[in-house]
């Protein structure tokens, strides 16, 4: 076949394409504002309750060692509750898996009402469950089974709630929105902290291991019913809508989601990457410093809870300010900043915090929780932006609690094992290093995403002149990628002749075309 019949047959493949749908003012999503706070409140409560039940059970890990493994030897028991801590991390891929892809096919709003529901029973359970002393073996067995629960249905709450919200949010804020979730986050830590840390003040020893070390973890089932209430009076993100009338449209493969996520293997690994980095500062901070402040340098178990407060309000201050930056000056500099600050500052962190000066101490944990901020202040916009609508909520699932069981929650554990078997009370700061270090290559190889809409979703505004400034802004675009891609065929026009010039066949038939070509422009 000739290169000029190949040439021809190109072109008339290229017609045969279907063209691109053309992008309409009436096509971008004018988000309304009422819903938009209704949806990142119903989230971040959602969220909040979470992580209050995880937070509970971190910062009353010496009392549920007394409890649940009496007798053990202290550092056998303090392995033993952070073992309790780390199954339900085990066990949250799989939640991931089941919750994901039923997000991505039923509905985000049904998955997080049911994973809220399972949450709040199990942690209410937790506070039902008689001492070693009473049931003996069968304590630690029905403690095992209720964070077995926690983590199962939590494998479907943080990928819900930051689909949902970055769903819901104007492409331009983005940030600011996403990062309500992670205050929800912080707010539900500084709940359970500052409920244990009551307790522990006002309580006796003997009355907090028999009864009051209950009271945290029933608070859980209120929170449970009004997180629920308000998550059910949403509707469905405008992205899953979209998405979910065109799957009825267009036939679907069956192996569809397998076939999607194994064809976004790099975001997947990407995803892995920034969340490790953000969930091993975020347990090493809010869930075993308080631990390390009492177990390895002797401070009264209140002690190191009161300290965390003050830093927990300090991130809650800055949370909103990180986001809103982020969709200023991109997600990537925020990010990479932080990283930078886990590989640099942890040393002269854990130096301050072991120093014995309260002021040190309490400046070392604020610069740890403003690297944290780093982190929680972007991530719920940057994760879920990796994904397309169709696969969103299963491959952030997946991914995330992948990252998160394989290294953020196991953390304490991991943490509290290697200063045992070395003696060396920096171990935290290296393990934060390492974590940097990843954290740092990974969002290089990350594409920037503020200000952008999500992969397979339309534009969203906050209202309709700032629908009008993103079409405008989309035409500049192609007007830019076309420039380019004009340029690109001169030089490949340019090299083409060349190349043709060089072989005398097709050289000679070239000649020919020209010649046809200006004898019919004569005629």
């Amino acid at each position: 076949m000739s290169s000029s019949a190949s040439l021809d047959d190109s072109k008339n493949m290229h017609k045969k394409r279907r063209r691109k749908k053309r992008l309409r003012l009436e096509d971008i999503t004018v988000i309304d504002s009422p819903t938009l706070k209704r949806a990142v409140a119903a989230a971040a409560l959602g969220n909040a309750m979470e992580w209050y039940d995880f937070g509970v059970y971190a910062y009353l890990a010496v009392v549920i060692g007394d409890v649940f493994f009496t007798g053990a030897d202290p550092t056998i028991r303090q392995l033993a509750t952070f073992g309790a801590f780390t199954v339900a991390f085990l066990i949250r891929p799989i939640g991931g898996m089941v919750f994901g892809p039923l997000g991505d096919k039923v509905g985000r709003k049904k998955i997080l009402a049911l994973t809220m529901i399972m949450m709040s029973a199990s942690t209410f359970c937790i506070g039902l469950i008689p001492s070693y002393d009473s049931i003996g073996v069968w304590a630690p067995i029905l403690l095992l089974l209720a964070r077995l629960v926690q983590g199962f249905s939590t494998g479907g709450e943080y990928g819900g709630a930051a689909t949902f919200i970055a769903e819901y949010s104007p492409d331009r804020k983005r940030g600011l929105m996403g990062s309500w979730l992670e205050f929800g986050t912080t707010s539900g830590y500084f709940l359970g902290a500052a409920i244990v840390s009551i307790l522990t003040t006002l309580l006796p020893t003997g009355d907090l291991h028999s009864w009051g070390w209950r009271i945290p973890f029933f608070v859980a089932g209120p929170l449970g019913i009004i997180g629920l209430y308000m998550r059910s009076r949403l509707e469905e993100t405008p992205a899953f809508q979209d998405q979910s009338e065109q799957a009825a449209s267009e036939p679907t493969q069956k192996n569809e989601f397998v076939n999607m996520v194994t064809g976004h293997w790099k975001p997947l690994l990407v995803c892995i990457g920034l969340v490790l980095v953000f969930n091993v500062t975020d347990y090493m901070l809010l869930s075993y410093m308080p631990t390390y402040l009492s177990a390895n340098l002797n401070y009264s178990q209140s002690h190191g809870t009161y300290l965390v407060l003050v830093v927990m309000l300090v991130m809650l201050v800055m949370q909103p300010i990180v986001g809103a930056l982020s969709d200023k000056i991109g997600r990537k500099p925020i990010i990479l900043f932080g990283s930078m600050a886990a590989l640099l500052l942890s040393v002269p962190e854990l130096w301050l915090i072991q120093s014995g000066n309260e002021a040190f101490i309490l400046i070392g944990l604020i610069m740890m929780g403003l690297t944290l901020n780093c982190f929680t202040g972007t991530m719920p916009s940057t994760l879920p932006a990796l994904f397309p609508t169709a696969i969103r909520y299963g491959a952030l699932a997946i991914a995330f609690n992948v990252s998160v069981s394989l290294f953020g929650g196991t953390t304490p554990l991991v943490t509290s094992w290697l200063i045992s078997a070395s003696g060396n009370l920096y171990m935290p700061a290296f393990y934060l290093m390492l974590a940097g270090v990843i954290g740092a290559i990974t969002i290089l190889c990350t594409r920037e995403t503020a200000g952008k809409r999500l992969i397979g979703s339309k534009p969203a505004a906050a209202d309709k002149a700032e629908a009008k400034e993103l079409l405008a802004e989309h035409h500049e675009t192609i007007e830019e990628q076309v420039e380019d891609i004009s340029s690109e065929i001169e030089r490949l026009e340019v090299r083409r002749d060349n190349l043709i010039y060089e072989h005398p066949e097709l050289y000679k038939q070239q000649q020919a075309e020209e010649q046809q070509q200006a004898e019919k422009g004569k005629e």
